[in-house]
Formats: structure tokens, C-alpha cells, sequence
């Protein structure tokens, strides 16, 4: 005799469609884009480094703190915060090791 199993029941769609909510257009984006990599990318770099209660400085992220106060002043979105963030942290850190930036 046959084993009998549980007949499943298909998975139902939803019947709703989602629509995506567009809060800007896609070259607005990429401009905001464009502005937090140039931002990244503006260091404060010094030809002789100077120390500052044990610590040496070689060089200022001004475009970091520039490009913080910005993205939080602008943007409605935490999501999109989040994203601008990230992306200006990471520009920060890589342009920091390329020689880009202002040398006094």
C-alpha cells in the first residue's frame, strides 16, 4: 500500500501590485553622487607633519567633515543617509593613500 502525503497548497501572488515610490530622478542621484566623490576626495594634506597631544598629523579630511554636514542638512531619507555616508567614507579612506588633496 502506498504511502499518502500531504497534497501543498500553491503559493498565492499577490494579487496587489508594489510600485516602487521614486523620490528623485535618476540624475539628480548622480549628481548628489558626483558632489559626496568630489567632496571624499578634499584633504587638507601638510608637507610637514605636526603633533597634537601624541598624535601626528599628516593631513585633515575637510572634505569628509564638509560632505557629513551636508548629507545630514539634505537629505530627508535615512536610507539614503546611510548610502552617502558609505560611499563618502570610502572615497575618504582611498583618497587619503593617492596623492589628491591641498598640500600647505
Amino acid at each position: 500500500m502506498p504511502k499518502q502525503t500531504a497534497k501543498r497548497r500553491p503559493t498565492r501572488r499577490p494579487t496587489a501590485r508594489i510600485r516602487e515610490r521614486v523620490f528623485e530622478s535618476d540624475s539628480t542621484y548622480f549628481f548628489k553622487l558626483v558632489v559626496i566623490v568630489l567632496l571624499g576626495t578634499l584633504w587638507l594634506k601638510f608637507s610637514e607633519p605636526f603633533m597634537v597631544a601624541g598624535f601626528q598629523f599628516t593631513a585633515i579630511p575637510l572634505g569628509i567633515i564638509a560632505g557629513f554636514l551636508t548629507v545630514r542638512a539634505f537629505e530627508q531619507h535615512q536610507l539614503d543617509r546611510k548610502i552617502w555616508y558609505a560611499v563618502l567614507l570610502v572615497v575618504g579612506v582611498i583618497t587619503y593613500f593617492v596623492p589628491a588633496g591641498i598640500v600647505i
